[in-house]
């Protein structure tokens, strides 16, 4: 075949044989065209760099352990560990070691509070590249929301321990002579505060799964009712102790949280078109 066959079949032109090639190495040259084994080098630097900053939140909080102690230990009632009829609520130690046991303990858990900005954003950079340009502006707002719920699930949590604390120690009084350690209390206060911060980040777990079309503003609304019911019935489940408040605040909180979630989805998640017109 001559040659200028070839040019009139355009199979020297730039857009000819070499076109899929082309194609090919525009992708590879594309920064975010990213491989599998790239995914998994990144995603084990950033829990890295979340190691270190929980870290530092460790040696923070260990050196003002003392601080924290008081201030946990606070909701406490004054009758308990009240012994030869004297009150207070000194904590006690049955072991050896406890005290350093529980400093390390506290420190840990307030380590990943202080930690948390750090994770919010290593989560946020790790998933923005796979999303539109117009998702990645929520970046800012995302970490600061974050932050701002989980401050206040904890402050909440921390004004409601009196109440299960009260009740646990209060339940066995008449037949049992109360003892209460510093590792089963801090562990308690522990758990609490951090499931009722947890339980404020749900706006940004709803939000987030709209953002990669998991759910939509119109499937939550739909499915309100049931939702409410299902909270309500998970809040009683997972809140320790048996008092009445506890549930109650941590039901009215998620349902206040799932609808705060479908106003943050509306102003924050584009619209399917299909969705609108529904």
């Amino acid at each position: 075949m001559a040659t200028s066959d070839l040019d009139q079949q355009g199979l020297l032109q730039p857009g000819g044989f070499d076109n899929s090639s082309n194609d090919n190495n525009e992708d590879e040259n594309d920064p975010s065209a990213m491989s599998l084994i790239d995914h998994l080098e990144e995603l084990r630097w950033r829990i890295f760099k979340c190691l270190i900053a929980v870290a530092v939140g460790v040696v923070i909080a260990f050196i003002f352990r003392d601080w924290l102690i008081h201030i946990l230990d606070a909701p406490l009632p004054l009758s308990a560990n009240s012994i030869g009829g004297k009150e207070g609520h000194k904590l006690v130690m049955t072991g050896l070691g406890e005290a350093f046991t529980v400093a390390i303990k506290l420190s840990i858990v307030f380590g990943l509070v202080f930690a948390l900005p750090v994770i919010l954003y290593q989560l946020w950079a790790f998933i923005s590249p796979g999303l539109y340009d117009k998702e990645k502006k929520h970046a800012v707002p995302f970490i600061v929301l974050g932050l701002l719920l989980f401050v206040i699930g904890v402050t909440l949590g921390y004004f409601i321990l009196q109440f299960p604390v009260s009740f646990l120690i209060n339940f066995g009084a008449e037949n049992f002579t109360e003892l209460i350690s510093a590792n089963s209390y801090f562990s308690f206060v522990s758990f609490f505060l951090l499931l009722f911060g947890a339980v404020f980040e749900l706006p940004l777990v709803l939000t987030f799964l709209a953002l990669i079309g998991i759910v939509t503003e119109h499937f939550l609304k739909d499915k309100r009712a049931m939702a409410h019911v299902g909270l309500w019935a998970a809040a009683t489940i997972v809140t320790p102790g048996g008092d009445l408040y506890s549930p109650i605040f941590i039901g009215v909180a998620l349902s206040l949280l799932y609808e705060f979630s479908i106003l943050l989805i509306h102003f924050a998640v584009k619209k399917d078109p299909a969705e609108t017109i529904a």
